[in-house]
């Protein structure tokens, strides 16, 4: 047992171990008297043989030591508690505080130096923030020890970074989920490696959150993105949180990556939907939309949803609403793109009395409509400069200001928002800015084009049939199966909302119960025809290239053998066999 296991009999904390090295008996009762009047146990050593002898059995919060002393330095003390794995703080005494010795004393690490003769006052004053500084010292090693423990034993990659994206810190998990192989730790990366540099076996798809978890000093997560750090097959999940000086400054952030692959697996095995909150489809994108929405609805970060015209982002901003806490709560839209700059400032904020011409009264801005709601914003990527600025304000400050007033505004509304222009790309030539850029994609999410989706396309035809029926009266049974192929081999540069208004044009042309190709817009069948053609061309120039052999031209054509007998045979092509 050490000599730091003794305990206050009257409280039952732990006594702080002081040892008193002075080769003075009187100048040593003096001194311990004080000290033991701070509460403090001293053990008193006449020389330095006698003090590094009590060092080896004991261990102790401070030492008290003369420099000066027949049988040896109190330097000699200080080098002995330095050199141990936990040393305390040593304060020296001198008779000569202008000595070679008392600044080597510095030097060598003392907490501090007191000259001669000692007064109480002084020696009271020195122990205690010598004591404080053992005690803050301790707290910080048992902490770090803590945390050391809990960033090595994790199953989770756990990368530190500092504010300009420089790596502080990874754990080992992050050398087989991240593939940082070869490293161990720090060791293994040149000073001041940054995060974009660090040898990554992926795609760097967790660059988006690191960097708006840093932007807008909020925790940023997504769920299953595909990850080439381990395996083509690995599927994580990224959690990044800021690390925080003041609300306005970031001083780094932690990124933690888990590897979800076995979750991700068994979610893929479950039988896919082929609808939710009024969307149609069952591919995987698809799938993998309904779940980020599900994880997505009930919380209230900003969304950034992407994607081409048609596609459908305005019914993932309604299934957001829909499906969280905020839906019995006002769900409104507007069309950014759709209003003037000042018409939009006055929908969005809403206006005073007299603010201009017309504004016969006050009006509340959509923002105070929609409060404790969903305000989605389509087509963000329009709005001016001026906007920009205005809006951002509204995302930082949860206020608003009307449009000729001064009163600050309280609004507690989820921002959803849309675009089909790659923001990014405006943000790197400065057409939109970077801040509100990040406070607006916290989550985004990307809705695939209909021509990247076939699988999905007989399912929204079915859809539509049904809703076409009833909105024009008809009874419809279906589409063909040769115009269903010609829908499926259109490249759908309108996606969803053109293959709609396809199909009802296909509506008003059928006379019968089944939509045939002729009944199609006339683009589908010279989209055919043209594709037809150049098809034709190929396989015949493939054939002529290599003699006739048709498994020649079949890898050529990058189509199987049977494939290219098939599309022989539809295009009326015969070949000598070579």
């Amino acid at each position: 047992m050490t000599v730091n296991s003794a305990l206050d009999s009257c409280g039952g904390n732990v006594i702080s171990q002081v040892l008193l090295v002075d080769d003075e008996p009187a100048i040593r009762a003096t001194l311990s008297r004080f000290i033991e009047g701070l509460g403090c146990f001293v053990t008193q050593a006449a020389d330095v043989a006698e003090a590094l002898a009590l060092l080896d059995a004991f261990e102790y919060d401070l030492v008290v030591t003369d420099i000066m002393m027949p049988k040896g330095s109190g330097i000699d003390v200080l080098r002995s508690v330095r050199g141990r794995d936990n040393p305390c703080p040593v304060v020296m005494i001198t008779g000569s505080p202008m000595v070679e010795s008392a600044s080597e004393a510095l030097r060598l690490g003392a907490f501090d130096y007191i000259s001669k003769p000692v007064h109480k006052e002084q020696i009271v004053h020195v122990a205690r923030r010598a004591l404080e500084f053992r005690r803050v010292s301790q707290e910080n090693d048992r902490f770090r020890d803590d945390l050391e423990a809990i960033f090595t034993s994790v199953q989770d990659a756990i990368i530190s970074v500092d504010r300009d994206l420089k790596v502080l810190n990874f754990n080992s998990s992050a050398a087989s989920i991240c593939g940082l192989d070869g490293l161990d730790g720090l060791d293994g990366l040149a000073a001041g490696t940054s995060f974009y540099d660090l040898p990554l076996k992926c795609d760097r798809k967790c660059r988006g959150a690191l960097e708006t978890a840093i932007h807008t000093r909020k925790p940023v997560q997504t769920r299953y993105f595909r990850c080439g750090g381990a395996g083509d097959e690995q599927y994580v999940s990224v959690s990044v949180t800021p690390r925080r000086v003041t609300d306005r400054q970031v001083e780094g952030a932690v990124i933690v990556v888990r590897d979800e692959s076995s979750l991700y697996q068994l979610e893929k095995k479950q039988a896919p939907r082929n609808s939710f909150s009024g969307m149609i489809g069952r591919s995987g994108a698809m799938q993998m939309l309904y779940s980020m929405i599900e994880r997505l609805a009930g919380v209230p970060s900003t969304v950034l949803i992407r994607g081409e015209n048609g596609t459908g982002k305005e019914l993932v901003a309604a299934a957001l609403h829909a499906n969280g806490g905020r839906h019995e709560r006002p769900f409104i839209k507007v069309n950014c793109a759709a209003l003037t700059e000042t018409l939009l400032e006055s929908e969005l904020f809403g206006h005073v009395r007299g603010a201009f011409t017309g504004a016969l009264r006050d009006k509340a801005g959509l923002f105070e409509k929609a409060d404790g709601g969903t305000l989605f914003l389509d087509e963000i990527g329009e709005i001016s400069p001026q906007m920009q600025v205005k809006l951002l304000r509204v995302l930082q400050e949860r206020e608003l200001v009307r449009v000729g007033g001064a009163t600050p505004i309280k609004v507690d509304v989820r921002i959803i928002a849309a675009t089909n222009r790659d923001l990014a790309r405006d943000v790197d030539e400065g057409r939109f800015r970077q801040d509100l850029y990040y406070r607006l994609k916290v989550v985004e999410l990307m809705v695939a084009p209909l021509r990247e989706r076939p699988e999905d396309l007989p399912l929204l035809v079915e859809h539509f049939v049904s809703r076409l029926n009833a909105k024009l009266g008809r009874n419809i049974s279906g589409v063909s199966d040769e115009a269903l192929r010609l829908l499926s081999r259109f490249p759908w540069p309108g996606n969803v909302r053109e293959l709609e208004h396809a199909l009802e044009h296909a509506f008003i042309m059928c006379p019968s119960r089944m939509i045939l190709p002729d009944h199609l817009p006339p683009v589908f069948q010279a989209a055919a025809a043209e594709d037809g053609a150049t098809m034709r061309e190929r396989i015949l120039e493939a054939l002529a290239r290599n003699a006739g052999n048709k498994s020649r031209a079949a890898r050529a054509l990058n189509i199987d053998r049977k494939t290219l007998y098939r599309k022989m045979h539809e295009y009326g092509i015969s070949a000598p066999t070579p």
